[in-house]
């Protein structure tokens, strides 16, 4: 691998401890120290030959008080005039509907995913013992928030509007689900908090419940995790999560507007009278996943199941998710993947991992076993045992030069970096079949508890055979292009910051 360029990744940390900004480089793993008042800073020999590195600046992760919330580049966002383009945030950020929330604790951070993990991974391990399976034109973009904090679905969100007249709501969305809906007036039991005003379907003139003898009504089945009943009838549905959230209300049809040109009548959701879990803050969901309820099967007539989106690294900036467009041409797509037990995901088959730029010697059988699931609500990404493995000794092998920090519940590769600050990190890549190759933002390799405690954000599988997962922390800046109708995935980098 020739020597590397550099590009520098800043670190912003805002009121939330576990944000972070970066901007890469790369250096040497030939790394000495040196101090000075009050850091360690790293002396550079000349680069290295081999390895690849990020340069994460440290000195400016401390406590702030901003309140600033950017938007993506115009680059970015110049797909707008060509449909829905929604502004993507982070829940828990300034520009989130949860600012005033109780934030999760980091426990509670790694509870929900891995609930979430385990949950999909379930699905994949009882198809597999026989169960069938499913595969796989307009355009619109709409901004995102950023979700590291997870729970039933992650707390990425986008804004919407729902009746008529519209209604205003920010919804998770979410790639693993499909059922969309909202909270709604009356609350039978509970409601959890949300800022916006609770959904109230009397105050619209385009509100319908499906009637229990509907075809749509019965389709609730096909959608995992959903069970339907009557009540007067009037169609019902109910939904728990793994991480015991649940939603259950009223079937109905709804107008759903996502700019002036794209509104969407007859819209099938989910008017939820008794919620409760982790969506606090948001009004629901947005489900993107590949079932005919979904919002992407639903709307499939004017953006062919094609849309995109980029994550934001930070809690004070945006991303985006695009409908029926993607926001660059260039654009490496890898084929979407038939896996039993994954009608409802979007599966691809992963080749080979590099750390530093060098390929690590994993068998080819250990992807293809199982396969990997692109997901966008859970947060760190689960590798095959001997995959896993094998990445993280060569990353410790690369960063020996900084003192461990004691392994945290599913984190067992953790360093201290109170001392040092800038850090060289190496840099790591997926590849995919077709010969897409995604490099990590360096955003995405560490996962900080603290300075003194940031840790890799990999985890291992259970079990060999259980299928991979590529989380959120991960796909941080990348544009993730979903085209179901040409049974592909797409990656583009530098989508947001």
């Amino acid at each position: 691998m020739a020597a590397t360029t550099s590009t520098t990744f800043s670190f912003s940390l805002t009121i939330i401890a576990l944000c972070f900004l970066l901007r890469n480089a790369n250096g040497d793993p030939n790394i000495t120290f040196e101090p000075n008042s009050t850091m360690r800073t790293p002396i550079q020999p000349s680069p290295p030959p081999r390895f690849r590195f990020h340069t994460l600046q440290l000195s400016s992760l401390i406590p702030s008080d901003a309140s600033c919330c950017s938007s993506p580049s115009l680059s970015a966002m110049e797909g707008l005039n060509k449909g829905a383009s929604l502004r993507v945030v982070h829940k828990y950020g300034p520009c989130g509907q949860a600012q005033q929330q109780p934030r999760p604790t980091a426990a509670e951070i790694l509870l929900h995913d891995e609930s979430r993990v385990q949950t999909i991974q379930s699905r994949f391990r009882k198809a597999a013992a026989g169960g069938d399976v499913k595969v796989t034109e307009s355009s619109t973009t709409i901004p995102a928030k950023d979700a590291r904090t997870i729970g039933a679905a992650g707390n990425f969100m986008v804004t919407v509007g729902i009746g008529t007249p519209p209604q205003t709501l920010s919804l998770v969305f979410d790639t693993g689900s499909d059922l969309t809906w909202t909270q709604c007036q009356p609350c039978a039991r509970f409601c959890y908090e949300q800022r916006e005003k609770i959904f109230d379907p009397s105050s619209s003139t385009s509100y319908r419940n499906v009637s229990c003898s509907a075809r749509s009504c019965s389709a609730l089945a096909s959608v995992s995790g959903m069970k339907s009943k009557c009540s007067s009838s009037t169609c019902k549905y109910e939904i728990q999560y793994s991480d015991s959230s649940f939603s259950n209300g009223f079937f109905g049809t709804e107008k759903l507007t996502l700019s002036s040109t794209d509104v969407f009548k007859n819209f099938f959701f989910g008017c939820g009278q008794n919620n409760q879990g982790t969506f606090a803050g948001s009004a629901g969901l947005l489900g993107l996943g590949r079932d005919k309820l979904s919002f992407v099967s639903q709307t499939a007539q004017k953006y062919k199941k094609l849309f995109s989106y980029c994550l934001p690294s930070t809690f004070t900036t945006t991303g985006f998710l695009n409908f029926g467009h993607v926001s660059t041409t260039s654009v490496k797509y890898t084929p979407l993947t038939t896996v039993p037990g994954g009608a409802n995901f979007y599966t691809v088959d992963i080749t080979s991992i590099t750390v530093g730029g060098e390929k690590l010697p994993i068998p080819a059988t250990v992807f293809s076993t199982a396969g990997a699931v692109i997901d966008s609500g859970a947060v760190f990404t689960r590798l095959p045992p001997v995959a896993y493995s094998a990445l993280r000794s060569a990353f410790r092998k690369l960063m020996s030069g900084f003192p461990a920090a004691r392994p945290t519940s599913i984190f067992d590769t953790c360093f201290d970096f109170t001392t040092f600050n800038p850090v060289l990190v190496p840099t790591i890549a997926f590849s995919f079949v077709g010969g897409v190759e995604v490099e990590i933002h360096g955003a995405g390799v560490l996962y900080f508890f603290s300075l003194a405690q940031a840790c890799l954000g990999f985890v291992a599988n259970g079990g060999a055979s259980d299928v991979a997962v590529l989380g959120n922390l991960q796909q941080v800046t990348w544009e993730v292009v979903y085209d179901g109708a040409g049974g592909r995935v797409g990656f583009a980098a530098g989508g947001c910051s």
